[in-house]
C-alpha cells in the first residue's frame, strides 16, 4: 500500500495534469504523442513505485485521445487504495506499417535473455525478469501472427518485435 509520505509525491506527479490537458489541443492537430512519468520513493528502499502514462492523439483509427498507463502502481479492486505491485507494466508502442507490425517496449535493465514472448492468436504477452526487476504486458495486435514470423531484438532495455505475415 502507498504510505502517507507518498501523498506529496503523487500530488506533484499529477500536478501537471492541467498542463497536459492544455497541450492535448495542440497534439490533436499534429497527431503526436505525449508522455509523462515519475518515480515514487519512500523512506525505505523496499517500497518503490513507478507510474506514468502515454497520451496518443490522432492515430490511424482516429478514435480520439488514448491514455495508456504503465508502471507498477495500481488501484486495488477490493479496497480502492493505491498499491505498489511487484511486477511493472512497461510502456509499449504499437506501429502498424505497410508490410509489418512493430511492437516496442521499454524495460530498463533487461536484456534479450531475460525476456519471454508468448503469442495466442492476436494476444502478445511480454514477460521479463532480471533480479528484482519484473515486467509483464499484454498487447492486443491488429491481427494474429505466427511466433516463427517474428523478429525479436533487445538493445539497452528496448525490446522490438517485428511481426510479419
Amino acid at each position: 500500500m502507498i504510505k502517507k509520505e507518498f501523498k506529496g509525491n503523487l500530488e506533484g506527479l499529477f500536478g501537471g495534469f492541467t498542463e497536459l490537458l492544455e497541450k492535448l489541443g495542440d497534439l490533436a492537430e499534429k497527431g503526436e504523442t505525449l508522455r509523462k512519468s515519475g518515480t515514487l520513493k519512500g523512506s525505505s528502499d523496499d517500497v518503490k513505485g513507478v507510474f506514468g502514462f502515454s497520451v496518443k492523439v490522432g492515430g490511424m483509427d482516429d478514435k480520439g485521445p488514448k491514455v495508456e498507463p504503465f508502471g507498477n502502481i495500481r488501484k486495488d479492486e477490493h479496497t480502492g487504495e493505491s498499491v505498489v505491485q511487484e511486477v511493472r507494466e512497461p510502456m509499449v508502442d504499437l506501429f502498424e506499417e505497410k508490410d509489418h507490425t512493430l511492437v516496442v517496449a521499454e524495460m530498463p535493465g533487461i536484456s534479450a535473455t531475460d525476456i519471454k514472448i508468448d503469442i495466442q492468436g492476436d494476444l502478445l504477452t511480454i514477460t521479463a525478469e532480471k533480479g528484482k526487476k519484473k515486467f509483464q504486458k499484454e498487447v492486443l495486435l491488429p491481427k494474429p501472427y505466427s511466433r516463427d514470423k517474428m523478429v525479436i531484438t533487445c538493445n539497452n532495455g528496448i525490446l522490438e518485435i517485428k511481426c510479419t505475415d
